[in-house]
């Protein structure tokens, strides 16, 4: 359960606009933890129970969700779209936001866009994400650690 409490305290986070370190300060003020390695599933809730009186509104469970991308590269784009958003580099970390980074990126290059990033197949094009993903972490300094995404 720890895992889906830590996405849903990212996710508050992004809502209230608040950058890494104001995440932290908060989690150090709630619990006397700053990271949330170090917490338990009592310490996220606090966590969690002050971002909703702060103003985060959870979305309901019947909202959408969209099943893992069908390829492991394209998987990939949405852990990159999701690291740039976790560090703030994003306008719109939505799903909606990367379809526009894409089409404003790579229209007039590829002459067309699919309505979803999960809809492209073209291993090439993809690619041409995932590297303009990876630049743009580049310029913003933002470190894409691959630990937390192994097993």
């Amino acid at each position: 359960m720890s895992r889906a409490l830590q996405q849903k305290i990212h996710i508050g986070c992004r809502q209230l606009h608040l950058d890494a370190d104001a995440r932290r300060a908060l989690q150090l003020a709630v619990t006397g933890k700053a990271s949330m390695k170090d917490m338990s599933d009592t310490d996220l809730l606090k966590v969690l129970k002050r971002l909703e009186k702060d103003g985060f509104k959870p979305s309901s469970k019947g909202s959408k969700k969209h099943k893992a991308a069908p390829r492991a590269d394209l998987r990939l784009v949405h852990v990159l779209w999701g690291k740039l958003s976790d560090a703030g580099a994003l306008h719109d970390p939505s799903r909606k936001g990367l379809n526009k980074f894409i089409r404003d990126q790579f229209g007039k290059a590829w002459g067309s866009i699919p309505a979803d990033i999960d809809m492209l197949r073209d291993g090439v094009k993809i690619n041409a994400v995932i590297q303009a993903l990876k630049a743009w972490g580049s310029r913003a300094d933002i470190d894409f650690d691959w630990s937390e995404h192994q097993s």
